[in-house]
């Protein structure tokens, strides 16, 4: 068993969860975009990242303006739409006056991601008389900034956040119920870095395919199933489905808090001159954190200024295990907090030039006891796998790496969608398009990069064809596959263009024919039928029988000109 399997094994143990407030500011990048762009909030306004829209303002929905739409369907669909860019850096800073207002009613706010806070619930609910009464006062903090806001509480961290999105206090113990009715992409609520957003929607997507499409649904399945399938990723969503945080309780000593400072020999009043000091003691605080053996939930950013004031802000991150990538998003999350206060965003005048910065690492917990996130354990290998790709890359080419994911379409390689390991691109075709025809699931493991020769035979020896009308010579019986698939797997590559190695293929060496056990098929696709080069083929799965002491094989076929391929394999 792995170290993240280890970790994340103990699902249905005792789990506590923390009782937590959420502030929540809806549709923050369209307002911290059209705040920079001084357009009011009647402006039918949308932010772009990419090739779709990330955030839609309420008239632009009201007008039939969805995220994921691309630019020109959103304009056709509401032709005075006004598209602005993303820039995460703007939101942050312009979150600040939204964080100071919050704070003037509950000290120890915590910044999640820009457009949500998390408060402790227990202490603020009890000094304002209920948590009612401190969900008022936050909202009416944020209106005197010129802001709106939603609050809510609950247990457990998706099941406060979604009761801040719909304005709901939900009672103690009852956050499972509460997410029980709750669409399964909920899910992508509870990421707070966009990667694993990104990882959450595509967890969703697959759930919905597999016919769980609430959060209830999810939370039923058995804990072991659920890793067993979908890993920490799944582990995580099934935690969040039930209500709970993303780990169990750990018994483990309280660990000190470990702090860096830069203190400057000329007072800063520009974040230019702080850009280099945020990058540096990010990276000194990474490599204390790592001296130390340990990792923090949260980072409390602290600056100085010449007139003895004292600046705070206090952010979580959510990369405590991502090796390689805490300083990344530590100084990103520092230059924006300086950035927010120089420019004067919260209430209140400009401050004064800072003359030191402190990063305060707190929730500081051994690694041994630091809890499984999305992106796996703390070992360092995901950073080491990623030097080995960029050196691999460096020998070989751009393209002599690349990296793959699903796309639409109707054979298994068809389905397959390379890139350059490192960039970044949508797939061409799809995955949610209907493709009649495709060959049904379940997906085989190795797809073979180019189709290899395989023998299809009937109880008497003879080949097996199938007819335009899908119509099978006979019962496939025998097949004959070269002496060993994964060998002409690799020289299917090796003859590949990408290899650089295109020559005279030798043919195959057959091993002796294997019983069929079972098969399902045919199915045809006929793809550019109208077109000279039209492509017509029919998709058999076939269950070999092994030779005696070996273990036996799926293999998918295809039958085309005459002749058949071996496809892919199954596991």
């Amino acid at each position: 068993m792995s170290a993240e399997m280890r970790e994340a094994a103990p699902l249905d143990g005792p789990v506590a969860t923390v009782r937590r407030a959420v502030l929540w500011v809806p549709d923050w990048p369209v307002v911290a975009a059209a705040a920079e762009a001084g357009l009011g909030a009647e402006a039918s306004t949308a932010v772009l990242h990419g090739r779709g829209l990330v955030a839609v303002s309420a008239v632009a929905r009201a007008a039939g303006v969805r995220r994921g739409m691309r630019r020109r369907a959103a304009q056709r669909v509401c032709p005075d739409l006004v598209v602005l860019g993303y820039d995460e850096g703007r939101d942050a800073r312009e979150f600040e006056a939204v964080a100071a207002a919050a704070e003037r009613v509950v000290a120890g706010v915590e910044i999640s991601r820009p457009g949500l806070l998390m408060i402790p619930a227990d202490g603020a609910a009890r000094f304002h008389g209920s948590e009612e009464a401190l969900a008022e006062a936050l909202v009416d903090a944020v209106a005197e900034a010129g802001g709106e806001a939603q609050v809510g509480a609950a247990d457990g961290l998706l099941a406060a956040v979604m009761a801040a999105r719909l304005s709901v206090m939900v009672p103690r113990g009852g956050s499972a119920d509460f997410l029980s009715p709750l669409p399964v992409d909920s899910l992508v609520h509870a990421a707070m870095e966009r990667g694993r957003r990104v990882e959450s929607e595509e967890l969703a997507g697959v759930l919905g395919r597999l016919g769980l499409h609430t959060l209830g649904q999810l939370a039923a399945l058995p804990a072991g199933d659920v890793l067993a399938r979908f890993g920490p990723l799944g582990a995580w969503a099934r935690r969040m489905a039930l209500g709970q945080d993303v780990a169990p309780p750990v018994l483990r000593r309280a660990e000190e808090d470990i702090a860096v400072e830069q203190a400057f020999e000329d007072p800063a009043e520009r974040v230019e001159q702080l850009a280099w000091a945020a990058r540096d003691a990010a990276e000194r605080l990474d490599e204390a954190l790592l001296a130390a053996g340990v990792r923090c939930g949260k980072v409390r950013i602290i600056a100085s200024t010449v007139e003895g004031g004292r600046l705070e802000r206090v952010w979580r991150t959510d990369v405590v295990t991502r090796s390689g990538a805490f300083a990344s998003h530590m100084a990103d999350r520092v230059r924006w907090q300086l950035e927010g206060w120089l420019s004067g965003t919260a209430d209140g005048p400009t401050p004064a030039p800072l003359i030191s910065l402190a990063l305060v690492a707190e929730d500081v917990v051994a690694l041994g006891d630091e809890q499984s996130y999305l992106w796996g354990g703390s070992s360092g290998g995901d950073a080491k796998a990623r030097r080995a790709l960029e050196r691999l890359q460096g020998l070989l080419g751009i393209d002599g790496v690349l990296a793959v994911s699903e796309q639409g379409g109707r054979s298994p390689r068809d389905r397959v969608h390379a890139l350059a390991w490192g960039q970044e691109g949508e797939a061409p075709r799809r995955i949610e398009h209907p493709w009649p025809g495709h060959v049904p699931d379940p997906a085989p493991a190795t797809v073979l990069p180019v189709p290899a020769p395989v023998q299809v035979l009937d109880a008497g020896g003879s080949p097996v064809s199938v007819d335009r009308r899908l119509a099978i010579s006979a019962s496939p019986t025998w097949v004959r596959l070269p002496a060993d698939p994964r060998d002409a797997i690799a020289r299917a590559a090796h003859r590949h263009p990408s290899s650089g190695h295109v020559g005279r293929f030798e043919g195959p060496v057959w091993e002796r024919a294997r019983p069929v056990d079972a098969w399902a098929g045919p199915w045809p696709v006929s793809e550019r039928w109208w077109a000279p080069d039209a492509d017509r083929r029919a998709y058999m799965q076939l269950a070999l029988r092994a030779p005696d002491g070996e273990p036996g094989m799926a293999v998918l076929v295809a039958f085309a000109g005459g002749l058949w391929r071996l496809e892919a394999l199954y596991d």
